[in-house]
């Protein structure tokens, strides 16, 4: 197989393994549900704000402010010590452009078409999406156990979203095509963010990639002129929330499990983000929990715990 990470230079030695290195896939894991957590808040604050700004303008107001905001952080902090090469850059922008602007475009896009149960279970098979390339090209060895967690996870998400209002119209099924294409960027994005090989920190990887990833959504955004209007201070209070929270914080999160977790793992964790959203909608709604969503969460639970599991070698290895 080729391998499609940039050569390093001579004089680019790798990193020394740092102390989150040596402590496993736990402090991983918690990041990676952490992301989860915030993510989950984000679909409510996208549709209300859709009411009024367009998605890919949506997607140009959170990036662009996101990136801003990395940007600061990044070129003050002793981050700007070690910071990729031009040819790193390039790569980083790269996946940038598939995990920001490509995925996010293509959600926003399919969630507007289909339904929010619809959305919900399509995207609780993206794991699965990202197992299948990963056998594909070399990436994870086949572990039965892992792919009955992923399936089960599956299923509690079908039984947390059952009873959910279906308000889609005659476009249902290109919506559900969009989110499945989705699904096979994010799982792209999965697989091409970890070849990085700059060795700088999170916070530097994640601001190359939400800058590439604003230039696309504001290269998009010049689609939608014809309807931009000033937005309310309540919208913009959203936006500033999406490109803080949803943007800086759930992508270091990620970035930073993604380093040190399999993608098809990393992916199956965010199962998660359905009955964190249940838990949204009772905290800040008012909204009650029937028995299928309990029961739901929990099966999706059970499920996000077995696809952690990762298969041994003979030798014993992980």
């Amino acid at each position: 197989m080729i391998d499609a990470r940039p050569s390093a230079r001579p004089d680019e030695a790798s990193p020394p393994p740092t102390d989150a290195d040596q402590r496993g896939p736990g402090l991983a894991v918690t990041a990676i549900l952490a992301a989860a957590l915030i993510w989950s808040s984000s679909y409510a604050v996208t549709k209300v704000a859709l009411a009024e700004i367009p998605p890919m303008t949506i997607g140009a107001l959170r990036f662009v402010l996101a990136a801003v905001i990395l940007g600061v952080v990044a070129h003050a902090s002793q981050d700007r010590r070690r910071l990729p090469s031009r040819r790193q850059k390039l790569f980083i922008g790269l996946a940038g452009m598939l995990g920001i602007t490509a995925y996010f475009a293509v959600e926003n896009a399919g969630v507007d078409l289909a339904t929010a149960a619809d959305a919900t279970l399509i995207v609780a098979s993206y794991p699965i999406i990202t197992l299948v390339l990963e056998l594909l090209l070399g990436r994870a060895r086949f572990s039965p156990v892992r792919l009955t967690g992923m399936l089960v996870a599956v299923a509690g998400v079908w039984l947390v979203v059952q009873g959910q209002p279906d308000d889609a119209g005659n476009d249902r099924l290109w919506g559900n095509l969009l989110l499945l294409a989705g699904g096979v960027v994010w799982a792209f994005y999965n697989l091409v963010a970890p070849r990085d090989t700059s060795g700088a920190s999170p916070v530097v990887v994640t601001y190359y990639q939400t800058l590439a990833g604003a230039g696309g959504f504001v290269l998009l955004s010049l689609t939608e002129t014809e309807r931009w209007s000033v937005p309310s201070g309540g919208n913009l209070l959203r936006i500033g929330f999406l490109a803080t929270f949803c943007s800086v914080a759930g992508f270091l999160l990620y970035n930073y499990g993604l380093r040190h977790l399999e993608p098809s793992v990393a992916v199956n964790l965010l199962n998660v983000v359905p009955v964190a959203g249940l838990g949204w909608a009772a905290l800040l709604a008012g909204e009650t929990l029937g028995l299928p969503q309990i029961l739901g969460g929990t099966v999706v639970i059970i499920g996000v715990a077995l696809g952690i599991h990762r298969p041994t070698t003979k030798d014993g290895q992980s």
